[in-house]
């Protein structure tokens, strides 16, 4: 669906270097702290800037070789998008219509009775939870076969995110052969509905793994400075400096709880794999 191979952008004050791919039916995640590269990434993917090396292909074509039809099987959500302020979801309506032969009006209405979004209120009037729903119940509503959503999930609270993530677990069950690309920095967002996740840093992604895997391999191990000193660390990732001593990441935390007994080995999730592959001393 989505293949980025070595894909290059030069900036005064940043560089991205990325590939990654995502496959049919799968929910891929991209995450990493703010103006770590998720958006450039996205940019790169649908032709919105020109990368300076590197091939960025969609749908099994370069973005700018894309047709009209090509486009209507995307659904896209940008944080810098969106509708005029003055539409109201009657408005909207009446745009997709024009714009989608596939637009499904009653399934849309229906989904946004169902998520209590007025039909005959302006934008201006929404709140943020309701905006960012929106953008997603347009992105899902003309049968699109692969999303791009770019931090859909931002500045949302606890249920508000939970409903939007209900929304593409939904999507996803119509069609075993539609797929997702979907980024936060709200990294345990994901955990319930990624296949597999890229950690993007500084523009360059730093660990790819099946987020089954790193949910049940991935380890942290908090030792002192001499267990830390004789510690076999041809499975550590990565390491960082604490009071006590060192917390040390791993993906083979079966190996250290079965040989060192004595240290404490804490199961990993999807933020302290985050935090300490940024933060932390790279193997």
């Amino acid at each position: 669906m989505i293949e980025l191979k070595s894909v290059k952008k030069r900036y005064q004050d940043f560089s991205l270097d990325v590939s990654l791919e995502v496959k049919p039916g799968c929910v891929t995640g991209l995450i990493g702290k703010n103006g770590a590269g998720k958006s450039t990434s996205f940019k790169a993917i649908l032709g919105l800037i020109h990368p300076n090396s590197g091939e960025a292909r969609i749908l099994g074509k370069q973005a700018c070789e894309l047709t009209a039809e090509d486009r209507k099987k995307i659904g896209v959500t940008l944080a810098e998008s969106g509708f005029s302020s003055y539409f109201t979801v009657k408005d909207i309506v009446a745009v997709l219509k024009r714009m989608y032969d596939n637009f499904d009006e009653k399934a849309f209405l229906e989904q946004c009775r169902k998520f209590e979004l007025p039909l005959n209120k302006r934008l201006s009037e929404f709140s943020t939870g309701m905006k960012a729903k929106l953008k997603v119940l347009v992105a899902i509503s003309h049968g699109a076969s692969l999303l791009i959503l770019d931090e859909p999930t931002s500045g949302l609270d606890v249920m508000a995110r939970n409903e939007l993530l209900d929304i593409l677990r939904n999507y996803m069950a119509e069609d075993e052969n539609r797929s997702i690309l979907i980024s936060s920095h709200i990294s345990s967002d994901l955990e319930s509905i990624c296949d597999d996740l890229y950690l993007i840093d500084q523009g360059k992604v730093i660990l790819h793994e099946d987020t089954d895997v790193l949910l049940s391999d991935y380890g942290i191990l908090k030792v002192d400075e001499t267990q830390f000193e004789k510690l076999d660390r041809k499975y550590l990732l990565c390491w960082k400096k604490e009071s006590y001593g060192y917390e040390c990441l791993t993906k083979e935390k079966r190996f250290y709880m079965e040989n060192y007994p004595q240290i404490v080995v804490e199961k990993g999730n999807i933020d302290d794999v985050m935090v300490l592959m940024i933060s932390g001393i790279r193997a």
